[in-house]
C-alpha cells in the first residue's frame, strides 16, 4: 500500500491514498513511498507493531465497536460541517500549531483546549513521554503540567517534520459544551483571589470599559469583575481587533483548527473517563497510564451555566452564541434551552 506524505499548500479530507485518511500540507515538495518505508523512515518501532493511528483505521475486530461507532459518527459530522461552512481554506503555519502537544514514543498529537481537562491530559502526556520520570499523573503539581519546556508542540518542528507526523500520528482533541467551558473559564480566572495576573491583565480592562462610574480599587486591582461584564466585554469588537482572545476563552476552532486538521479522535468532556481511556488503548498505554479522575462536584454543569446566564438579555445573549457558533455546530452541540432568544 502507497502512503502519500504530500507538503503543500493545500488541505484535504481524504486523500487518494487511502490511509491514513487526511493530507495537510505546509509547502510546495511532495515525496511517497510505503508505510513499511515510512516506519522505518521514522525510526518508530511500536510494541503492538502496530501505530495507534493503525489500530484506530485497521483493527482486528470484524465489526465496529461502540466507541468506534461512536468517534466515527463524531468524524463524519466535523467533515460536514466542515465542508458546509468552511468557504475559502487556507494555509496552516507553525504559528496554528502552538496547542499541539506531540508525543514521538507513542505516535501522538493532542491538541489541548483550556478548561476541558487539559492539565491532566498534560500530565498523562508527562507520564509517557518522561522516559520514567513520573508514574502517577497526579504526583505533577499543576503548575509543573503547564511549563512549556516539558512537553515539546508541533509548532517546534521543521515543516516536513510537521506534515509527516501530522500524517502518521493519532491526532485527538477533547471538547466541551461551549457555555459551559466560558463559564468554567470565568469561574477560574475572575472569582479566585490568587489569579492576580488575570485580574491585572484583563479586569482592569473590562472594568475600565464596561463598568460605569468604577471605584478607583476596581480599577487597579481588576478582581471583581462580573460575568455580566465579562460577556460584554467578549461581544465588544475591539476586544479581538487589539488581540487574540485568550486561551482560556477562545474557540475550540481557532485553538486546534479541526477543518485544517483531521482528528482521529474528538473526546468529549461530558464522557472524558470512556474517551480518555480509549485513546490510551489505542497508543498501547491503558496499563501504563491511567487517566485521572476528576471531582465531579468541582465541575461547571449545564445547572451551573444557566444560572450565570440568567442575567445576561437576549441582545448579548445571541452576540455570545454567534461568537462561539462554530463550536457548537462542529462538535454537535445543541444551543442550550436557557437563552431568551429564538435560533430561527
Amino acid at each position: 500500500m502507497c502512503v502519500c506524505v504530500c507538503v503543500c499548500v493545500c488541505v484535504m479530507w481524504r486523500g487518494s491514498c487511502g490511509w491514513p485518511p487526511d493530507e495537510v500540507c505546509l509547502s510546495d515538495v511532495c515525496v511517497s513511498f510505503t508505510a513499511e518505508q515510512g516506519t522505518r523512515w521514522a525510526g518508530w518501532h511500536w510494541k503492538s507493531g502496530r501505530s495507534p493511528l493503525q489500530m484506530l483505521y485497521h483493527g482486528d475486530q470484524p465489526e465496529l465497536s461502540i466507541p468506534q461507532m461512536t468517534h466515527q459518527a463524531r468524524r463524519e459530522l466535523l467533515e460536514e460541517v466542515c465542508r458546509s461552512y468552511t468557504r475559502k481554506r487556507r494555509v496552516l503555519v507553525q504559528e496554528d500549531l502552538k496547542h499541539l502537544i506531540v508525543d514521538d514514543q507513542h505516535g501522538l498529537l493532542y491538541c489541548y483546549v483550556p478548561k476541558v481537562a487539559c492539565t491532566n491530559w498534560k500530565r498523562v502526556l508527562m507520564v509517557l513521554t518522561g522516559g520514567g520520570r513520573y508514574s502517577d499523573p497526579l504526583q505533577i503539581p499543576a503548575n509543573e503540567a503547564h511549563v512549556p519546556s516539558n512537553l515539546r508542540t508541533l509548532s517546534e518542528y521543521s515543516p516536513g517534520e510537521i506534515n509527516q507526523r501530522l500524517r502518521s500520528y493519532l491526532k485527538f482533541v477533547f471538547v466541551r459544551e461551549p457555555f459551559e467551558r466560558l463559564v468554567s473559564a470565568y469561574r477560574n480566572k475572575f472569582t479566585r483571589s490568587y489569579n492576580t495576573a488575570f485580574h491585572k491583565r484583563y479586569g482592569t480592562k473590562i472594568v475600565r470599559r464596561h463598568r460605569a462610574d468604577p471605584r478607583p480599587e476596581a480599577l487597579e486591582r481588576g478582581d471583581d469583575v462580573s460575568f455580566e461584564e465579562f460577556v460584554r466585554y467578549l461581544a465588544d469588537p475591539r476586544t479581538q481587533q487589539e488581540e487574540p482572545l485568550n486561551e482560556h476563552w477562545e474557540r475550540v476552532h481557532s485553538l486546534c483548527h479541526p477543518c485544517l486538521i483531521h482528528y482521529d479522535v474528538v473526546g468529549k468532556y461530558e464522557t472524558l473517563e470512556q474517551d480518555s481511556r480509549y485513546v490510551l488503548q489505542l497508543a498501547g498505554v491503558k496499563h501504563e497510564v491511567r487517566f485521572p479522575a476528576s471531582a465531579q462536584s468541582a465541575r461547571t454543569s449545564e445547572d451551573m451555566a444557566a444560572r450565570f446566564f440568567r442575567n445576561i438579555g437576549p441582545l448579548y445573549q445571541r452576540k455570545l452564541y454567534s461568537l462561539y457558533r462554530m463550536d457548537f455546530l462542529l462538535f454537535n452541540y445543541s444551543a442550550p434551552a436557557y437563552l431568551k432568544f429564538r435560533l430561527h
